[in-house]
């Protein structure tokens, strides 16, 4: 009765215990989420509860299994087992107590500033912070079990011994790979490209939707991801519409007749502008840049707050003017002319056939 009563004991000791003190845990959390509803850290800590029970079990299982008499066998093993599990869960929890903090730091910050461009920046930051942290734990965490079977152990000082010939070899080997980590977290500090920004690169126009410690991911207009090597942009140049203030110029081109109404183009833009809501108000212009055979190129200067609002405004004033053109001046549209060409006032006249035959005729040595 003895063998059954016990590992009932100590297992159901060992479940209860951990039930008890995740349900007491998990009360004191809520109770601090509805005292503090400002800050989304207890909320956070919340979601940690089945790492932090693994921990709890598998601590108070390591404790006791011993005192199950039929498992005295399989002792090694069975310990084994539950310091992996135990060294994996608690890497689990500090990795999530980590996020729930750092993610509590960056609300805070969100909230207390205002300025779009510096939030972008400190969510880039934690960003790669975090990611840096998660995968700082879970080498640690490898490495501490490893460090658990007595093999790792006795390699581990020839492994210490070669390490700098190692060293070398990954370095070599790795090369790459470090210098899009070096590159990432240049980035990060660097504040040259943010969770965000809008960029054009390789003529792709797009924003930046997620930055790791090698590669990073840029979202185009139409729905596409364009994944690239973060050293992408410690190298090569590209366009980021996000740095300084968000306000932009654009420029609106078309090719009309000569006879085009220019001074009446410029009162029909600033009418349409006028009732563009994505207009700032800023500036606007219309003047004629350059001009062929055939047609004049006509430049329309406007602004807008941000890289979104200047495209709204650009098709917004492309489709009004021409569609105004086409109905109130349909002349001034470029066309091609297909009437009779103008005479010269004076033309040369032809010779007549005689003229000709005299001219072909004469010697070569003379002269017509």
């Amino acid at each position: 009765m003895e063998n059954v009563i016990r590992p009932l004991a100590v297992v159901g000791g060992a479940v209860a215990l951990t039930v008890l003190l995740g349900w007491a845990t998990d009360l004191l959390l809520r109770k601090a989420d509805e005292r503090h509803g400002e800050t989304p850290l207890w909320d956070l800590l919340r979601r940690c509860r089945i790492p932090y029970q693994l921990v709890l079990l598998a601590a108070l299982l390591r404790g006791s299994y011993a005192q199950v008499p039929w498992l005295r066998g399989h002792l090694i093993g069975i310990g084994q087992a539950l310091t992996l599990v135990l060294i994996g869960s608690t890497a689990w929890l500090v990795i999530g107590i980590a996020g729930a903090v750092v993610e509590t730091s960056y609300s805070r910050y969100a909230r207390m500033h205002r300025d779009a461009a510096r939030v972008r920046r400190v969510r880039t930051q934690v960003t790669l912070i975090m990611r840096v942290v998660s995968a700082t734990v879970g080498v640690v965490a490898v490495g501490a079990m490893l460090l658990t079977f007595p093999e790792m152990r006795a390699a581990g000082a020839s492994l210490l011994a070669s390490a700098g010939i190692l060293g070398i070899v990954a370095g070599v080997a790795a090369q790459s790979t470090l210098a899009n980590l070096f590159a990432g977290l240049q980035i990060a500090f660097g504040d040259m490209v943010r969770i965000g920004d809008t960029v054009v690169v390789d003529g792709e126009w797009g924003t930046v939707e997620e930055i790791t410690l090698t590669f990073l991911t840029v979202r185009t207009w139409d729905e596409r991801r364009i994944t690239m090597p973060v050293s992408y942009f410690t190298s090569r140049p590209f366009e980021n519409w996000s740095r300084g203030t968000p306000q932009m110029t654009g420029t609106v081109f078309w090719y009309l007749d000569h006879s085009a109404p220019v001074e009446a183009m410029r009162e029909k833009l600033r009418d349409i502008l006028r009732h563009c809501p994505a207009w700032d108000g800023r500036a606007y212009g219309l003047v004629v840049t350059d001009t062929t055979p055939n047609t004049i190129e006509v430049r329309a200067l406007v602004t807008a707050k941000d890289a979104d609002d200047i495209w709204t405004v650009r098709v917004t004033v492309r489709e009004q003017l021409i569609a105004w053109l086409s109905a109130e001046h349909p002349y001034a549209l470029p066309r091609v002319n297909t009437s009779d060409a103008v005479k010269a006032p004076y033309q040369i006249p032809s010779p007549d056939r005689a003229t000709l035959r005299k001219a072909y005729d004469f010697p070569r040595t003379g002269r017509v």
